[in-house]
């Protein structure tokens, strides 16, 4: 099965072949996916990060085949970058990046090279970070249902960005991201870097959020933001009351 590659910044990950479907996911600059069906100028496709599939506009999409079974480098911040055409980019966070150049200051996304900014260096695909540290940098992001990348992301897309710039990769949906890792019984035994699991009024967990130290969450509720945690859940002081129910906590290995 033929993969391409993607060459936007993101591209929204629909439900079904409308823009009035909910957007589920984004598929990232540097990633790869299969076609798996079409619907007029809709495309069904599953990205080959997380196996999440979706429907793509294709008016949306600046793509190249790509055949090789390289793996990219992952952008831990934002970077400027200029196509073929001189015409400016900005990638963000857990966008991916081919045969990065630090000398002449380039990198490849399938067929194409694309020049950066004159400070591109090793330091923005080191993974020396711990997954807190990370988190931390995207503080106060805004939240987006679907969204992945910091300049818009929802609670699970916010962890799965965190580990896939540790270089690993979790589900996509908070909920799969349950089923992984080890548990942690107390939460008094929580490291920084686990993960906490909510669930909602139905008892199906609806949302995720990561340890940064004793006590304290981070979270993409509204925006990227710290929150006291207790054996209860999240407490927001702005409401004077619990936002979610704790559920359950996983360490990922």
């Amino acid at each position: 099965m033929e993969k391409f590659i993607c060459e936007n910044v993101f591209v929204p990950l629909r439900s079904g072949p409308s823009h009035r479907s909910e957007m589920l996911s984004q598929v990232l600059f540097g990633e790869k996916y299969h076609i798996i069906d079409h619907a007029g100028h809709w495309m069904k496709i599953e990205s080959l990060f997380d196996k999440f599939s979706g429907w793509i506009d294709t008016n949306h999409l600046h793509h190249t085949p790509e055949n090789d079974d390289s793996e990219g480098f992952v952008l831990n911040r934002s970077l400027l970058c200029f196509r073929n055409d001189k015409t400016r980019m900005v990638l963000e966070a857990g966008c991916e990046v081919y045969e990065p150049d630090f000398e002449r200051k380039t990198f490849s996304v399938g067929s194409d090279t694309f020049t950066t900014c004159n400070e591109f260096n090793y330091n923005w695909i080191a993974r020396s970070d711990s997954p807190a540290d990370i988190a931390m940098k995207f503080v106060n992001s805004p939240y987006i249902w679907g969204g992945r990348i910091p300049s818009g992301i929802d609670c699970s897309g916010f962890t799965q960005l965190i580990y896939k710039i540790c270089g690993r990769m979790i589900p996509r949906n908070s909920w799969m991201q349950a089923e992984i890792g080890d548990a942690v019984t107390f939460l008094e035994e929580t490291k920084p870097g686990d993960l906490v699991f909510f669930d909602n009024e139905s008892g199906k967990i609806s949302h995720v959020g990561m340890i940064i130290s004793r006590g304290l969450v981070i979270h993409a509720s509204g925006r990227v933001r710290i929150d006291p945690i207790d054996h209860q859940g999240i407490f927001k002081h702005e409401f004077g009351a619990y936002s979610h129910h704790l559920r359950t906590i996983r360490r990922i290995g």
